[in-house]
């Protein structure tokens, strides 16, 4: 189906690509974009955010003739996302970056998976940004602190590439934040409050212009990110290991000052005092979630 470009018409699918000085790539994009979903059978808009670009993206994506939506102030990638995510007409949202790194060919297979699915990412198959040497290693740990704190395998944490059902995004646009990490949070919103969520292998391709990935700035916020969304809907996951191990480590070190120093010291009470406070802090945190959950089925 034709892509449509009158605010009267609906539409099922919106396609959202925020775009922060990329006029080099983003005509490739969009190209790529209508190429996979013209033969499709959805109703789609194609939504360009553009983030207070100093550069003619805003003009280029006038040219394109798609529905363009210009930021007031530059807020980031994950400003740029929300200001999509609200603007956008279709029950279905669909995200990719405007570098073209992303397969767009890929959209229609994700598509396919709603809404049986709640979310569907694109796994990429490779890394092609720039200094491999630290973002590979990285986003391993990430990943994998991610995965044991979410209890759920995650084959790409941080894929820019997704399709997702927008009511449900909807709830969760409080806890995105402005930069990066945006796309890190959409994941673990959905899963951290039981939606379904999948991913599929997408073609990652080196992009088109200059990156905007800040290595050490934007890691430590992803590392941040993945903390703090387990705490807002799943504390337990972080107070109780750290808990533990404070009681065994005051317990572990109480028998030993016993048999050694025949007496126990202070460091084995403070130990075992600390673990059982971060414990009830943890119960206590996980209470106001649950009950935070009840409102919100309530309403």
């Amino acid at each position: 189906m034709p892509e449509i470009h009158d605010l009267h018409t609906p539409v099922d699918v919106s396609i959202v690509i925020p775009a922060y000085n990329e006029e080099t790539a983003l005509g490739n994009v969009v190209e790529d974009v209508r190429v996979a979903m013209n033969p499709t059978t959805h109703a789609y808009e194609i939504v360009i955010v553009d983030d207070c670009s100093t550069d003619g993206t805003a003009a280029v994506a006038q040219s394109l003739n798609t529905r363009l939506i210009q930021r007031k102030m530059n807020g980031g990638s994950g400003a740029a996302r929300k200001t999509g995510i609200r603007a956008a007409r279709g029950k279905y949202i669909v995200m990719l970056d405007a570098d073209g790194t992303y397969t767009a060919a890929d959209i229609p297979k994700m598509l396919d998976l709603l809404p049986e699915w709640d979310q569907v990412n694109g796994a990429r198959t490779s890394e092609q940004g720039t200094l491999k040497f630290l973002r590979v290693p990285a986003k391993w740990l990430i990943q994998k602190l991610a995965i044991y704190l979410s209890g759920v395998p995650i084959p790409d944490l941080n894929t820019g590439l997704k399709a997702f059902k927008r009511d449900i995004m909807m709830k969760y646009l409080w806890v995105l934040p402005e930069g990066f990490s945006c796309v890190t949070t959409m994941t673990l919103a959905f899963l951290c409050n039981g939606y379904s969520v999948t991913w599929i292998p997408t073609e990652y391709h080196k992009r088109i212009g200059q990156s905007k990935f800040h290595p050490i700035k934007d890691t430590t916020k992803y590392l941040t990110t993945v903390i703090r969304m387990i705490m807002y809907f799943n504390p337990l996951r972080v107070f109780l290991p750290l808990s533990a191990l404070l009681v065994l480590l005051g317990v572990g070190r109480g028998i030993y000052d016993h048999f050694v120093y025949v007496r126990l010291r202070e460091g084995d009470i403070l130990l075992t005092l600390g673990g059982i406070v971060i414990g009830v802090m943890g119960l206590l945190a996980d209470l106001i979630v649950a009950q935070g959950r009840a409102r919100d089925e309530e309403i």
